[in-house]
């Protein structure tokens, strides 16, 4: 038997929360890969952050040693436990292009979710063979014959034999395991043929510099090669080959088919690149591995150091957080209120709002993030066309012809009982429907068509709300489509806050402005002065709230007397704020920055 007939490479899929990493728990478990001692929940969930949200963030491999009772033979088993979430699904993409299988993973009680259908979608396109499994088996309200009918619906009537299994308890995981031996098919590739490595994830250490992570498909990997980046054709030696047990472990050799790592002394972080191919110097293969689509970003915003000085401190853990993160954007970016900074691209607020909070803990940096935003099209009275990557750069509504807004198409499964409420919030949120179809008489799928603006503004917890919980939601990028836009800017003491300015549909601008200067007037700090917070299009003024002073009694020590005297005390109190709002500057909190994302709440 080849080396290749007794590897397994798979990969775990399901929606959030559905027992992706509880099954891998499991597996991990039954193949004795960590001592009874060291064996925790969400054993491979290592960030802090993971195990505090309880959602998997990053995609992580694992070889195991499986021996198989029914074939009496030993079987090694790389296994990519994968987030998720929506805003991860770029990890989902790479760690499928690293294997033959997945599992595709439904909770017994609530059946396939927008994810689901997102992710088997994926692995269909991508030519992977699909294992369902029906987990938490065990809870009283599964009821694991109607979601069998559910995959039925998404894979075919041809699908493999869905699996159940429990992996809380355990039941099902060895029968779960011994088929993924007999469906997933053993990795192609040949060791004597020029080396083709595809990176899929890369981390920076220390010491040994950026860790590309790869899967091997043709040739062989040893300790002191010399490598070669595709992209850029440099050359680094191999000073160390690895596998993930799932802690790092060196190995004397990589061979077609493995999932590890190298350590090649890679100290610039523009190097290496995720869905690069690496190959021999002295051989290198005459193509490179078809590498991943580029991300799109979908949400945008600027990321601020809070003091000057911790610029090049944010732009080192941007480049370290893109390595392990190939979904993350960014570029230098500067704004006369809050000063140099960047643009960020992610793939959703999630996304975004776990980069920010792993900034704060990994790095040790305060940062000021402003509101998220999209990415408009304008076209001006010139005839250009411009690309409008932040509201300061929009131009006022004099000066342009048309614009456009970017649409995502909506994928929403809940109860049918929640139809009403649902449709009446996408409505709302200017959504135009699709279509409707039942996966049963009890759950339903619906697409709509929505400005993806609107999703930023808490669509997704209103969903959760309406829907009781049961909602769930996937969508992806569609087109740009003509809108009656205007910019509305906000000035605090008369001044321009370029970080609060936001971009809105005409239809809601005065609303949402009215909200928004309420909502800052509640958050902005009171100074020893009056200070204005006003809302306006153009140069004209559709909104204002005032910050109340902070007043000193100066007339306590007056008992009686003339009251030219209290006069001449309160007008002396009123020049001096006039004169200290003349010079005096405001401070504004994080939370201001994010008022604007909460202006459609009551």
């Amino acid at each position: 038997m080849s080396t290749n007939e007794s590897l397994r490479n798979f990969c775990i899929i399901a929606h959030i929360d559905h027992g992706k990493s509880t099954l891998a728990d499991r597996i991990l478990d039954i193949c004795h890969a960590i001592p009874k001692q060291k064996m925790r929940e969400q054993v491979l969930d290592r960030m802090d952050l993971e195990r505090e949200r309880g959602i998997t963030i990053k995609a992580k491999a694992v070889r195991l040693q499986y021996h198989s009772l029914t074939r009496n033979q030993d079987y090694v088993l790389n296994l990519i436990d994968t987030p998720g979430h929506a805003d991860f699904s770029y990890e989902v993409s790479r760690s499928l292009a690293a294997c033959e299988g997945a599992l595709l993973v439904v909770d017994a009680a609530q059946g396939v979710e927008a994810q689901t259908l997102a992710h088997a979608h994926l692995a269909l396109t991508q030519g992977l063979v699909i294992l369902p499994v029906i987990n938490k088996i065990d809870l009283p309200s599964a009821d694991p014959e109607r979601v069998e009918k559910e995959i039925q619906k998404i894979l075919g009537e041809h699908h493999l034999p869905v699996t159940l299994v429990s992996a809380k308890k355990g039941t099902g995981v060895e029968d779960l395991l011994e088929r993924i031996i007999d469906f997933v098919p053993a990795p192609g590739g040949i060791s004597n043929e020029p080396l083709t490595a595809l990176v899929f994830d890369s981390v920076y250490d220390s010491y040994r510099g950026v860790l590309p992570f790869l899967r091997v498909f043709h040739g062989e990997l040893v300790k002191g090669s010399e490598v070669m980046m595709f992209s850029n054709r440099q050359v680094f030696q191999v000073g160390e080959a690895g596998i993930f047990t799932p802690d790092m472990k060196e190995v004397d050799h990589l061979s077609a088919g493995d999932v590890g790592y190298i350590a090649c002394n890679i100290k610039n972080m523009q190097d290496c690149r995720v869905g690069d191919t690496i190959t021999l110097a002295h051989h290198p293969a005459l193509q490179a591995v078809p590498g991943y689509q580029k991300a799109k970003s979908m949400v945008f915003c600027c990321l601020y150091p809070v003091s000057t000085e911790g610029y090049e401190a944010l732009k080192e853990a941007l480049e370290k957080l893109q390595l392990n993160d190939a979904s993350l954007f960014f570029e230098p970016d500067v704004s006369e209120a809050l000063g140099f900074g960047f643009r960020c691209g992610f793939l959703g607020l999630l996304h975004m709002e776990i980069i920010q909070e792993r900034i704060e803990r990994e790095f040790n940096l305060d940062v000021i993030a402003t509101a998220p935003h999209v990415v408009y099209n304008v076209l001006n009275k010139k005839g250009d066309f411009i690309e409008v990557k932040s509201p300061r750069d929009f131009p006022s509504a004099g000066e342009i012809e048309e614009a456009e807004e970017p649409i995502v198409e909506m994928k929403i499964i809940s109860p049918s009982s929640h139809i009403g409420g649902i449709m009446e919030l996408c409505q709302e949120k200017r959504g135009t429907l699709l279509d409707m179809t039942y996966l049963d008489e009890s759950i339903v799928i619906i697409r709509y068509d929505l400005p993806m603006a609107e999703i930023l503004l808490d669509f997704y917890n209103t969903l959760k709300s309406i829907s009781r919980g049961y909602g769930s939601m996937d969508y992806n990028f569609k087109g740009y489509r003509s809108s009656d836009l205007v910019k509305i800017d906000i000035l605090v003491n008369k001044e321009k806050v370029d970080g609060l300015s936001f971009i809105s549909h005409q239809e809601g601008a005065n609303r949402r402005a009215r909200e928004l200067v309420t909502r800052l007037r509640k958050i902005i700090p009171r100074q020893l002065f009056t200070v204005s917070v006003q809302a306006a299009i153009g140069g004209k003024i559709i909104a204002r709230e005032d910050v109340a002073a902070l007043r000193k009694d100066v007339l306590q020590k007056c008992y009686g007397g003339d009251i030219t005297r209290k006069r001449k005390l309160l007008e002396k109190q009123k020049a001096g704020k006039k004169r200290m709002k003349a010079v005096g500057k405001i401070s504004l909190p994080q939370e201001a920055f994010m008022a604007v994302l909460k202006t459609d709440q009551k």
